[in-house]
């Protein structure tokens, strides 16, 4: 190689450099991007163990705070009028009022032989302290019933308050195959089993719920493991794809090196 080439080849080796720095930038960005969407959480509620149709059982929802500069100060959730309940109770929760709001029903419904005339249509936690502060979430257990028997789910909508007057409505339902901006919490429904009222399911969650007995155990390790292997196959889908962006970068910069040579 003469002298005169020596610029030559380093400006080439500069040129791929730079494009190599590009292609990679664009991965890591799409990498962040993939991140931060995983990671943005929103109101959701999960039953402590099952929910099961036609029974009873106690669930928690779940409202994390999402900003840097203020706190959560109300939750507001809506219960769905297409499948009245006609027993709604929440478990007090340090530094929150709550107020349960009944609404008289269109048609009346039966249940243990009785007429129900009315039944609740929201539940809403004001704190009189903090609230939930950036960073934190906190949980709101709710035992309810009878739950529906033609229905796989309950859709909730959700209104979080924050103390700056930010109001988030999570109030847009699921569709198949996609997850809306703002969704609405979404309480899944399991078949009936035992006597065919989930009386089974409605005793371990009020023994889950309590704190006593090997069932409150289960119910955790159970919660535990659920929200482990949805981390971990989240992890892995973002593993995933960013081999695959290395590998499109790996095939850009082949190409421009057998065009250069």
């Amino acid at each position: 190689m003469s002298v005169d080439n020596v610029p030559t080849v380093a400006a080439g080796s500069r040129r791929r450099w730079a494009a190599r720095g590009s292609v990679l930038a664009v991965a890591a960005t799409a990498g962040v991007a993939l991140l931060t969407g995983t990671a943005a959480a929103h109101v959701g509620v999960q039953p402590q163990g099952e929910a099961a149709q036609g029974g009873y059982a106690t669930v928690n929802f779940k409202v994390p705070n999402e900003r840097d500069d203020s706190s959560t100060v109300k939750l507001e959730i809506n219960f769905p009028a297409d499948h009245p309940l006609t027993s709604v109770m929440p478990q007090p929760v340090p530094g929150w009022d709550v107020k349960v709001t009944k609404e008289k029903l269109d048609k009346p419904l039966e249940s243990h032989g009785n007429k129900i005339t009315e039944a609740v249509s929201k539940v809403t936690w004001t704190a009189d302290e903090d609230g939930v502060a950036p960073g934190t979430f906190q949980q709101f257990p709710v035992s309810l019933g009878a739950l529906p028997e033609d229905a796989d789910q309950l859709v909730f909508k959700a209104i979080q308050t924050y103390d700056s007057k930010e109001v988030v409505r999570w109030i847009e339902e699921p569709t198949e195959g996609e997850e809306p901006e703002s969704p609405a919490p979404v309480l899944a429904l399991t078949a009936a089993s035992g006597d065919g009222h989930g009386a089974d399911s409605d005793d371990k969650a009020a023994k889950a719920s309590s704190g006593h007995g090997d069932d409150a155990e289960k119910a955790s390790s159970e919660q535990a493991a659920e929200g482990s292997s949805d981390s971990t196959a989240r992890v892995l889908a973002i593993v995933g794809i960013l081999v695959g962006l290395a590998g499109v970068a790996f095939g850009v910069l082949s190409g421009r090196r057998r065009t250069t040579s």
